[in-house]
């Protein structure tokens, strides 16, 4: 297929790449329309926008303004995708370390109240040049070994920034560092509601899946249910617990002690593990139905009994498709705990929705930025190891 379009150009023809088009355009608003960084005298008055000429040092700002239009060039034009990959990283490290350079440059010397956060123009050249690697990445079709190294870099690297304290100066470092004790214990609350309902519907939305497969007529009704419960919103479903929940604590001997609330983790996790079974069940159901029926034919004519080829057999091959109803759940649970905090379930959300009462944004991407990282990092690490768990023998079985 081809990559580009071409136009008539002085002395010859130019190709454009399609996607190019589009991140130029961003590249450019970015760049020359919007505001690079905001200056705030304290941590709730309204901004002051500054460009990217106005946020950074003279030389620093014309450097970084010479490498960003260079970089939309080479997203414009039809080049080697190893060198849109190299162009999109280099102008991704460039901006990072800007935007810290700009918080020092912004704030006042020995003043502790201002506050300097990425600009609109910041995020969206970052929003542009991501796109860029990742259109790269999935044209150069690297193996999930290289894109798991990639990760393992781009890890490094934030966290070398983070390390070097190029950032301490920007607002959300700011607010961290006035909270970093709840910052941690409320992302360990998250990571446990996150993995801890993924565990549970794992642990029983397997074996659900498994007997839908031997109980064809049990599959309607209870994927039907799961997808009742799917569609309800999930405000109003952490909202529904609190209710049973507390009657639970109750009259339940035992249950209180063991955290069982109204309000609180117990509630968000049960919603949460509520959600996640739906994947999970339908993934096993049609990993198992797509087994080849010849395969399963030939490992009972072998003598196996149904539990050594259930076993032995079927859920190796159906495994892939298993382990992409765990990716989904991964993801979706890592965003749905946020809402935890508003039933007292604690999480990161607990900083998004104390910024939004407080009309401090920095606080609410405390709580989002870190969580959207959580979120990308799990979905590539899932995506390789579903890759690595395709055996060559599966792949021509689906062909």
């Amino acid at each position: 297929m081809a990559q580009g379009i071409s136009t008539a150009a002085t002395g010859g023809r130019v190709a454009l790449d399609k996607l190019g088009v589009i991140l130029a355009v961003l590249v450019a608003a970015g760049a020359f329309l919007l505001p690079f960084a905001t200056f705030r005298a304290n941590r709730i008055v309204l901004g002051e926008p500054r460009s990217l000429l106005e946020a950074l040092a003279p030389a620093e700002a014309w450097a970084l303004l010479a490498l960003v239009v260079a970089g939309g060039g080479v997203a414009l034009l039809r080049m080697p995708i190893r060198v849109k990959l190299a162009a999109s990283v280099g102008v991704l490290c460039a901006l990072l370390v800007a935007v810290g350079r700009a918080g020092t440059f912004l704030t006042p010397e020995g003043n502790t109240f201002a506050r300097v956060s990425p600009g609109s123009g910041f995020w969206l050249l970052l929003f542009a040049f991501a796109l860029m690697m990742a259109d790269a990445l999935s044209r150069l079709a690297l193996s999930p070994g290289k894109r798991l190294a990639g990760l393992a870099v781009a890890a490094a690297i934030l966290g070398a920034i983070l390390v070097s304290g190029l950032w301490n100066d920007l607002s959300i470092l700011k607010e961290y560092a006035n909270r970093s004790g709840a910052f941690w214990r409320e992302a360990g609350t998250h990571v446990l509601l996150a993995f801890g309902s993924l565990a549970l519907a794992t642990a029983s939305g397997v074996p659900i899946g498994i007997a839908l497969t031997r109980a064809p007529g049990l599959r309607g009704p209870v994927l039907n249910v799961l997808n009742i419960v799917q569609t309800i919103p999930s405000i109003a479903l952490f909202g529904l617990l609190i209710a049973p929940m507390a009657w639970i604590a109750a009259n339940v001997p035992g249950a209180s002690a063991i955290g069982i609330a109204g309000i609180g983790a117990a509630p968000a996790l049960v919603a949460l593990y509520a959600y996640s079974l739906l994947p999970v069940v339908s993934n096993t159901v049609v990993g198992l139905d797509g087994v080849p029926r010849q395969t399963v034919d030939a490992a009972t004519g072998m003598g196996m009994t149904d539990r050594q080829r259930l076993a032995q057999v079927e859920l190796p091959l159906a495994f892939p498709v298993i382990l992409t109803g765990i990716r989904i759940v991964l993801v979706q649970n890592i965003g749905l705990a946020t809402i935890a905090a508003l039933i007292g379930g604690g999480g990161l959300g607990v900083f998004v929705f104390q910024g939004i009462g407080q009309t401090a944004m920095d606080l609410v991407l405390l709580g989002a930025v870190p969580t959207v990282v959580l979120a990308v990092a799990a979905a590539i690490v899932l995506d390789a190891l579903v890759e690595m768990s395709e055996r060559p023998g599966v792949r021509e079985a689906h062909a």
